[in-house]
């Protein structure tokens, strides 16, 4: 038992370390693109935590099954390179005792991964889509920042001074648009005193109702304008499509991809499925790969199995976009990459530690 806790917690540690690693750099780019549309005004500040929070199981079930590929490799590598493995096999623990206690870790990595992608994926890219899209349709004005030249939908680009404290009224506004339905090059300023967002319930539209100002309609290089002054005066802003995205399959659960019989259905609840089934694939690949010789050094076979990896989730990849283009049939799927890579790392156990026994 003691020799059981050992090696899983080598195994364990090891893959908490690459996760944390991989983790660190995909969500550091991620975070990057949304600070940079934060600083834009096109995603209020606010919003970075939450959507990076939701986009956490769809890195994770990416990152999963490498970190425990290997974590295998490493923490066995390390084994072989100090000769404790040597030590362990004389003791009696045969190459199947070994596979069976690496299992273990696996079955708890591809329970973690499983339920990342059949559950938590959808259900945090679902979430991150409809939030951004309420972001859009809501009644404030959260994506603004004050003394900023922004678009705001429509051609209009707005600047205001200052926001209320509860970021629901404009103060000092300025407007420029291009002036709708005319062949001419003629643009229309308009400035106001102040500025707020009302939505229509019966028609579902939403307006930008300014107070107090002056709106002026020029051409540029031209040397006339037409003003109007007002008390009130409205714009229809740009609606948003709530429908758009949030039909594609990916931000589907997976009891709805079960009761659809389409190809892209299939396609995506297969790719869910593969994530999980790559674990005990990996760990036989893994188990022969991380035998090294002390002269090699641990890191000697890592960056050949790091190419298998890619290979491996490339064909994967490949087999789901064929069969949404109706190229692949989903009877057969993705299961005969499985069942390849399964007899590769079947015959690289044999061979590996058939020779080792011959010796």
């Amino acid at each position: 038992m003691v020799v059981f806790r050992y090696l899983i917690r080598e195994i364990l540690i090891t893959m908490a370390a690459v996760t944390a690693v991989l983790l660190l750099v995909i969500m550091g780019s991620r975070f990057i693109r949304y600070f940079a549309d934060a600083a834009a005004g096109s995603l209020p500040v606010g919003l970075v935590g939450s959507l990076m929070l939701f986009h956490m199981p769809g890195f994770l079930q990416l990152i999963l099954p490498l970190a425990f590929f290997l974590g295998i490799m490493l923490a066995y590598g390390q084994l072989y390179l100090n000769s404790e493995m040597t030590v362990l096999q004389a003791c009696g623990f045969s190459p199947l005792k070994l596979l069976g206690i690496s299992l273990w870790p696996g079955v708890f990595t591809g329970v973690l991964v499983g339920l990342c992608s059949l559950w938590l994926t959808p259900l945090g890219l679902a979430t991150n889509e409809l939030t951004l899209q309420q972001q859009s349709a809501q009644a404030d004005f959260s994506a603004l920042s004050p003394g900023r030249f922004q678009d705001f939908g429509s051609g209009r680009t707005v600047y205001a001074e200052h926001l209320s404290e509860n970021r629901s009224r404009l103060e000092n506004v300025f407007i420029s648009e291009g002036q709708e339905g005319s062949d001419d090059s003629s643009h229309v300023v308009t400035r106001a005193e102040s500025g707020y967002q009302v939505n229509d319930e019966q028609s579902g539209q939403r307006y930008l109702v300014l107070s107090n100002g002056h709106r002026y309609t020029v051409e540029p290089g031209g040397n006339a304008a037409e003003r109007l002054d007002f008390a009130t005066y409205a714009f229809r802003l740009e609606s948003v499509a709530s429908e758009r995205d949030l039909d594609d399959v990916e931000l589907q659960s997976t009891a709805q991809l079960l009761t659809r019989d389409d190809s892209d259905a299939r396609a995506e609840l297969q790719w869910r499925l593969s994530l999980a089934l790559m674990i005990p694939v990996l760990t036989l690949l893994a188990m022969s790969l991380s035998r090294v010789d002390p002269r090699q050094g641990r890191f000697a076979k890592l960056l050949p199995a790091i190419m298998l990896h890619v290979v491996y989730l490339s064909l994967l990849l490949s087999a789901q976009e064929a069969m949404r283009d109706g190229v692949l049939s989903t009877y057969i799927g993705v299961w005969p990459i499985h069942l390849a890579f399964l007899l590769l790392g079947l015959w690289l156990l044999r061979r590996t530690f058939g020779q080792r026994r011959g010796r």
